[in-house]
């Protein structure tokens, strides 16, 4: 690591400037953060309430409706555990940390709803696919199982566009385009310089 000379701290009492510190912090992963109120032990209990309906809620609302929710996303091929908080953490990224946390020791994908955002985590569904469905359940004002039926009807509905198909008409587009470009290249060379009748 550098070190400031003399020369560099004059230079900088004369201009005003200060020396940062390097930014080598910036680039290291940072630790899962856990909504306030929800503590190690917390996580333990909430994974031992999934065991009999797939269902742990802190808030103690919904569950019966959840578990129907639950249940339902399982029967079309998705296990699904729903996590209930109240209130909203300070960062929506923190109900990741805890469905990642959760997802440890669950099979399949998580879900842990706040009042108004969402965190997933899923060992069988894409990230892309995850957020997609996050959006139809966020700010539902505390209306978890109209949150939670939001989120698996978004999960069971087809994509509304294939990339695969998309990356496919593009690529054979472009193929079409540059066989086509060839030809007209190849036809003018045989044809000779323009004028030369």
């Amino acid at each position: 690591m550098p070190v400031a000379s003399d020369a560099d701290t004059d230079a900088a009492r004369q201009t005003g400037w200060k020396m940062t510190a390097p930014h080598t912090s910036v680039f290291t992963p940072m630790a899962a953060e856990l909504p306030p109120n929800v503590t190690a032990d917390t996580v333990v209990a909430l994974t031992a309430d999934l065991a009999d309906d797939h269902v742990a809620t802190l808030t103690g609302r919904d569950e019966e409706q959840l578990a129907a929710i639950a249940a339902d996303a399982r029967s079309q091929g998705i296990p699904l555990n729903i996590v209930v908080i109240p209130g909203n953490p300070g960062h929506d990224s923190s109900l990741r940390d805890l469905a990642t946390e959760v997802g440890k020791t669950q099979q399949g994908t998580v879900v842990v709803l706040s009042d108004d955002w969402v965190g997933t985590y899923s060992d069988t569904v894409s990230r892309v696919r995850l957020e997609w469905a996050e959006d139809a359940a966020k700010y539902t004002q505390g209306a978890s199982a109209e949150a939670a039926g939001n989120f698996v009807e978004r999960l069971v509905t087809p994509e509304p566009m294939s990339w695969t198909a998309i990356t496919c008409a593009v690529l054979a587009g472009t193929s079409v385009v540059i066989v086509g470009l060839a030809w007209v290249k190849a036809r003018r060379t045989s044809e000779g310089p323009l004028g030369s009748d």
